[in-house]
């Protein structure tokens, strides 16, 4: 079985996308499509930038998600199909695409104006990501329990956690945990504290904005961040969507339970080789590859 996943936010960098949107016409319809739903050009930002701009959450998981798409639909077109999917934080909406949950337009509309409210919700605080490499998460976790303000965002691996919360318990904590024997603290790209309790003002603008979309059945299972297991229920799906920006993103339990599925071959769909890495550490034995790059798919 063929398992696909789709990254999330921190994949993007400058000039992605264009070798795709230089070789490729159906990469420039979809961004053509792009432009009208979201009544600015979008590549502009991809393939210029500057980072800065590319990096905010309200263009950066815009950018994410079209790039996922197109090397979807170019996989699609060419005869290779996923047997089930996930995606990593906003990736997770790249896999609903991909099963066939929204349509192009509305996983568009749904991105951007979750963009716009967690970088709304970032400015609000200040909020700090960092990945804690080389510890456990048991250990992660006696040390956030220490502090205040900050909490475990993403189980990425069984030797990287990700935190996230207030800048000045983010930075004590991953001060701690390099004390405690982590290898590498590093912080993240990203605009705000994601999956905590500094983006509840997101979580409940957001959670009504999903009400006003149409959710389709799966065409094939979809493994949720929130729970770690794969289902095919529209309201499994949309709840899961609505807590997840305020709740953990449980990766090691997602691609365990696609594995369990029966899935011996991943493809990463998208920028960036981040999720090839984090399911090499945490499933050594399976096969995966990534898919950025027009030669990729070639």
């Amino acid at each position: 079985m063929i398992g696909f996943v789709f990254p999330g936010q921190g994949s993007q960098y400058v000039d992605m996308a264009k070798d795709l949107y230089d070789g490729s016409e159906k990469a420039k319809y979809f961004f053509k499509s792009s432009k009208k739903v979201l009544g600015f050009d979008i590549k502009d930002i991809l393939f210029s930038g500057p980072e800065d701009i590319l990096k905010e959450s309200k263009n950066a998981q815009v950018a994410i998600l079209m790039h996922s798409i197109i090397c979807f639909e170019l996989l699609k077109e060419k005869g290779l199909n996923p047997d089930c999917v996930a995606g990593h934080s906003l990736g997770e909406y790249s896999a609903l695409y991909a099963a066939g949950v929204f349509s192009f337009d509305d996983v568009l509309h749904i991105v951007r104006f979750r963009g716009e409210l967690m970088s709304e919700a970032g400015k609000k605080s200040s909020g700090a990501m960092c990945a804690i490499i080389g510890l456990n998460t048991t250990a992660v976790k006696e040390i956030i329990d220490e502090v205040d303000n900050v909490i475990i965002a993403n189980y990425n691996s069984p030797a990287q956690t990700v935190i996230s919360g207030n800048k000045e318990a983010v930075e004590i904590a991953s001060a701690r945990a390099l004390k405690a024997g982590a290898k590498r603290v590093i912080k993240l790209q990203v605009s705000g504290a994601f999956h905590s309790p500094l983006m509840q003002s997101a979580f409940e603008k957001f959670g009504k904005v999903l009400t006003k979309f149409k959710f389709n059945t799966p065409n094939v299972p979809i493994t949720l961040n929130v729970t770690g297991a794969l289902t095919r229920d529209v309201n499994q799906i949309e709840d899961a969507l609505k807590k997840q920006i305020v709740s953990p993103v449980r990766w090691v339990e997602c691609v365990t339970a696609m594995k369990e599925y029966g899935v011996s071959r991943f493809v990463e769909v998208g920028p960036g080789k981040v999720l090839k890495g984090l399911i090499k550490r945490t499933l050594p034995d399976v096969e995966i590859t990534n898919v950025e790059k027009l030669e990729d798919i070639d």
